[in-house]
């Protein structure tokens, strides 16, 4: 569980609460036709926008930000170097059965189990990297489009609100729900884009770098491996992607 995500939209939507409460209670915020029209069209717009597997699959892409998967790098290079040490006395045979801690790792370990040069190991692993990156990017998209398209279904709302005012001037008791669905639209598409989806993708795409830099140590790490560099110089290449506090850690043990 990534706490910092919890806290962050927990926070984000208690203070706005706040708010509300503080100026006289939720109630003169939620008004049922701006929420049709910005949550439920923003919804299906984006249904529009992406195909059907893309719209249900991104909602499990988004759990990612609380739930990240756990990968450290500093027991990716401890690993790394180990297994390069056993390669090197006895042989790539001797890396069959291996514990690793993830299965990109994996599958590249047992590419040099079965014989695969470094040229071969490096062009499929990259296309593997390539894949992963495709498949993030196909969900952050969708993220996109729910930042995109709210704020102008808030538009719309905000539009249809004023028509309703407008074609009602002589009507006193018309004009206030009308009003309401031209700014609390707005506030919806705002709160939807700004506080609910943005943070959200951003924080994706952080795990996104992360994991392609991870995954780029591996190939380096296995990369080296398959040419019977030592342990030493191993560790020196992939330690490099550290920040400098991990570097130091990493060279004094």
């Amino acid at each position: 569980m990534d706490i910092a995500s919890l806290i962050g939209l927990i926070g984000g939507i208690g203070m706005i609460l706040g708010a509300m409460i503080s100026g006289g209670g939720i109630a003169p915020f939620v008004d049922v036709p701006s929420i049709l029209i910005v949550f439920g069209g923003t919804a299906f717009l984006v249904l529009y926008a992406v195909p059907m597997p893309v719209f249900l699959g991104h909602f499990g892409a988004m759990a990612k930000a609380f739930l990240p998967p756990i990968k450290k790098m500093d027991e990716l290079i401890e690993r790394m170097v180990e297994l390069s040490g056993i390669a090197r006395k006895d042989g790539m045979m001797a890396l069959e059965g291996q514990e690793v801690p993830d299965k990109f790792f994996q599958k590249g370990l047992q590419m040099l189990v079965d014989g695969a040069d470094e040229a071969k190991l490096v062009t499929q692993l990259n296309k593997e990297i390539k894949a992963m990156k495709n498949r993030h990017e196909v969900n952050q998209n969708a993220v996109k489009a729910w930042i995109d398209i709210a704020p102008a279904m808030g538009m719309v709302g905000t539009l249809i609100g004023l028509v309703l005012m407008l074609g009602n001037m002589s009507d006193p008791k018309a004009i206030g729900p009308a009003m309401a669905v031209a700014l609390l639209t707005t506030m919806y598409g705002a709160i939807i884009a700004n506080v609910l989806f943005l943070p959200l993708l951003n924080k994706l795409e952080k795990y996104t770098e992360y994991e392609l830099v991870y995954r780029d140590m591996v190939v380096t790490g296995l990369r080296n491996i398959a040419r019977s560099e030592s342990p030493r110089n191993i560790q020196d290449q992939m330690v490099a992607n550290l920040a400098p506090k991990m570097q130091e850690k990493m060279e004094m043990a």
